[in-house]
């Protein structure tokens, strides 16, 4: 994948580019692309690749100018425009998840083919999702990750994650990057998405972890409700982290959603 620039009305977007095929916008969660990349490298054997960062994320330039749900979905079709598209697989992870369904049913004869993993923008509450926003390094590995040890090994690149100086430099990535997502996010992922939901046409495919311990699997069965006529995939041996956690079995399920 190679990172570019591309100038939109509002801010210069960051965006990983790469691959050959049809052409597909993978939309990132909350925590950025760092630990997304080998799987945006192998998603690239099938499709041609455009990855934006949310600005805030990455080296990205911030914009105060998104402020609300709307700013961040008529943001992204703006990056989606300057990047020459029309109609690409749209596909969304977590807080990328929730965008893109924004982006289908506000719309909805814009997107054919949509692919929500794992996504947020739901609350139940019988069925509260943990605050991530309030979590330590140490804290997140169980909640994201099928193998913890492995997660965490993954995060801090073999760091200790309680080590003052990693600690140091995850708070103030975190504060800049959640500062961004807190918009949408905090202090819950709910800005009236399922009220929206049923303004979606496009074909829609759920991916999800079936071992999901941050956005648990009875969201999947809430989404595929108030979507018409969408499929679920449960993905074997994953937890919210199934990039990570099972990357063949997510690509086969993308590969799935021509």
């Amino acid at each position: 994948m190679e990172l570019k620039t591309i100038q939109t009305p509002r801010v210069p977007v960051r965006y990983y580019e790469g691959g050959s095929g049809e052409p597909l916008v993978f939309l990132h969660g909350a925590g950025g692309l760092n630990l997304d990349l080998d799987f945006l490298d192998a998603l690239g054997k099938r499709f041609h690749v455009y990855a934006p960062l949310v600005p805030g994320y990455g080296d990205s330039e911030e914009c105060p100018d998104l402020r609300d749900m709307l700013d961040f979905t008529l943001h992204t079709w703006d990056t989606v425009a300057a990047l020459g598209l029309k109609d690409p697989l749209l596909v969304g992870f977590s807080m990328g998840g929730m965008i893109a369904s924004e982006m289908a049913a506000i719309a909805p004869n814009d997107v054919s083919r949509l692919v929500l993993m794992a996504p947020a923008g739901l609350w139940l509450d019988d069925h509260p999702t943990p605050d991530f926003f309030a979590m330590l390094p140490y804290e997140l590995p169980p909640v994201l990750f099928y193998d913890p040890e492995a997660g965490a090994k993954a995060m801090t690149a073999g760091t200790n994650p309680e080590d003052p100086e990693f600690l140091q430099g995850f708070l103030v990535q975190n504060a800049r990057q959640l500062g961004t997502a807190s918009r949408i996010l905090f202090p819950i992922p709910e800005r009236g998405l399922a009220t929206r939901l049923y303004r979606i046409k496009a074909k829609t495919h759920l991916i999800w972890g079936d071992s999901d311990k941050l956005v648990p699997p009875v969201y999947a069965g809430e989404f595929q409700r108030l979507i018409p006529g969408s499929k679920l995939t449960m993905i074997p041996r994953a937890a919210h982290a199934m990039i990570f956690d099972n990357p063949e079995a997510v690509l086969e399920a993308i590969a799935g959603s021509r």
